[in-house]
């Protein structure tokens, strides 16, 4: 398989239901979170991505209302075998701002009335970690990587006023969160360097038990590691359960750990505007 070909397939897999978690998935490929809303949301999501940038990094948006096989830039996706409805491995449901629905496609429950939005994902930057012999625990150990509510407070736009960050963790000894930050500080379209770490660092975020997180899974801490914090592209999750029924309609996101693989290689990051 040429190198081109891997993002491909690596949604092909998600399609017929044979990928799951996408960690390490297709390194040096940038992955995406997801958000799907009625049209007329998406001017104020827009304005939401803009005005949280680290959160919610904005990679793409669909090329119109309906379209499920168009992302825009077209570098995003570049095959023409593509589909917002299927290609991801695991999709969320929600009505009235409640989580109603876990499944692997959205055939059934997709409108034409539909935009979605792709945002930036921190497994992304996880192969220049792995590279620098800093690899992202959840990855060798198989496990999805653990996510939680934080007190950073989103700024408002639109419908969506109100709602706080999500935040993955990765464990590291403290003598390497130097390098750590200095690596993934350059990939501002997915949420570049942690926005906390220590076991302090935790509090402050408002996270009172990293053995408790809210999503993925607990981590595995070897001795004298500490947690380090990462902005989530799972907060749009919940702007939209903070906007509760002043959404009409379905919203659909990813399920948490569950990214696209695009067709844009990590390496064309650094210098991008989002």
């Amino acid at each position: 398989m040429m190198k081109s070909d891997i993002p491909q397939h690596a949604r092909l897999l998600c399609r017929q239901n044979q990928l799951t978690n996408t960690a390490g998935i297709a390194p040096g490929y940038l992955q995406a979170n997801l958000l799907v809303l009625p049209a007329k949301y998406a001017s104020d999501f827009h304005d939401l991505c803009l005005r949280n940038p680290v959160p919610c990094p904005l990679l793409g948006i669909s090329a119109d209302p309906g379209n499920t096989a168009a992302i825009r830039p077209p570098k995003c996706i570049q095959s023409s075998d593509f589909d917002i409805r299927t290609d991801f491995p695991r999709y969320r449901v929600y009505a009235g701002g409640k989580l109603i629905d876990s499944r692997q496609d959205l055939l059934d429950v997709w409108e034409d009335k539909h935009v979605a939005f792709l945002i930036g994902c921190s497994f992304s930057f996880e192969d220049a970690l792995t590279a620098a012999g800093l690899p992202p625990r959840h990855q060798t150990t198989g496990t999805i990587v653990a996510m939680y509510r934080s007190n950073i407070p989103l700024l408002p736009a639109g419908v969506f006023t109100g709602g706080h960050c999500i935040v993955s963790m990765r464990p590291y000894r403290p003598e390497d969160i130097p390098r750590v930050r200095d690596i993934t500080r350059g990939y501002r379209l997915t949420h570049g360097e942690p926005v906390g770490w220590g076991w302090d660092g935790a509090k402050r975020l408002g996270i009172m038990d990293v053995t408790k997180p809210d999503f993925g899974e607990p981590q595995l801490f070897q001795e004298g590691e500490v947690p380090v914090f990462w902005a989530c592209g799972v907060t749009p999750q919940i702007a939209v359960e903070a906007a509760g029924d002043t959404i009409e309609g379905l919203v659909f996101s990813h399920e948490p750990g569950h990214m696209l693989v695009t067709d844009w290689k990590t390496d064309e990051l650094h210098g991008l505007e989002s």
